[in-house]
């Protein structure tokens, strides 16, 4: 029986897509310069702003669509870093088992025994807040969870006859990992990376929010709710601009992974 597409699946997929568009489209879209002052503190919307100014009078669409891509960037950076992480020590603890195995996996349960956001403020205190060293901190903390699923799945694909056929070949380590356990991990490996897309987008806001993540003059969401906070008090809705972008996207995420994840389980039904 042919599974129906899912309506909300669709919709979140519009929605990401739709932000992804108008992040990379920024510099042509955007009416004002990222850092341009276009008018008083916290003015109301208008012509000139179309949702209103910040903290210092900036166009807040303008940097909306430009600290969207840059956050967009940086988190997919992290994810695709993470994915490679985790999935290379992931599998290769599970093909090798015996002490790299054990190493391995108490490395991680070491590392995961630190709350992520404690350990991530000291790393980058120490560090500095560089995209680079943003991005290298957020892919190691988050290649952890990739690790545990990557290893639970290749331990269940080492111990089947396939497997076995080609380690009794003489494949080497490599080719096991990129021809007999990657292409039959791809679909759970998938739906991990649209989560660790959106659990690092937010914590990407949240570092930013505590003012150790991505860095002024750039713009980005988490940042702006926190630099337009003081708005609530005269009442104004600067930071809940931000504050929403941040909320739509990671609900829209959230359901193209379930819509992916139901999609799969029907496929194997």
């Amino acid at each position: 029986m042919k599974r129906r597409p899912s309506l909300t699946g669709i919709a979140g997929l519009i929605v990401v897509v739709l932000i992804v568009v108008l992040a990379a489209l920024a510099p042509l879209l955007a009416p004002h310069g990222e850092a341009e002052l276009v008018g008083e503190v916290w003015a109301p919307p208008s012509a000139d702003a179309w949702l209103g100014t910040d903290n210092l009078g900036r166009d807040l669409l303008s940097r909306l669509l430009y600290g969207g891509r840059i956050t967009l960037v940086i988190a997919l950076a992290a994810t695709l870093l993470a994915m490679v992480i985790g999935c290379v020590l992931g599998f290769t603890a599970a093909i090798r088992g015996g002490w790299i195995d054990t190493i391995l996996a108490r490395a991680v349960d070491a590392v995961m025994a630190i709350p992520t956001l404690i350990f991530a403020l000291v790393l980058l205190s120490v560090l500095g807040t560089s995209n680079p060293i943003l991005i290298g901190t957020i892919a190691c903390l988050a290649s952890t969870r990739v690790f545990r699923l990557s290893r639970a799945i290749a331990g269940n694909i080492v111990a089947l006859e396939y497997f076995e056929a080609a380690r009794l070949r003489g494949e080497r380590l490599p080719w096991l990992m990129a021809r007999e356990v990657l292409p039959n991990a791809l679909p759970p490996l998938t739906a991990e990376f649209g989560l660790r897309l959106c659990a690092n987008f937010l914590f990407i806001a949240a570092l930013s929010f505590l003012g150790l993540g991505i860095q002024p003059p750039l713009a980005d969401w988490g940042g702006m709710v926190r630099d337009n906070a003081g708005a609530i008090s005269y009442g104004g809705l600067a930071p809940l601009v931000p504050a929403a972008a941040i909320g739509v996207f990671a609900i829209a995420t959230n359901l193209v992974v379930d819509w992916s994840l139901a999609h799969q389980a029907g496929l194997r039904d």
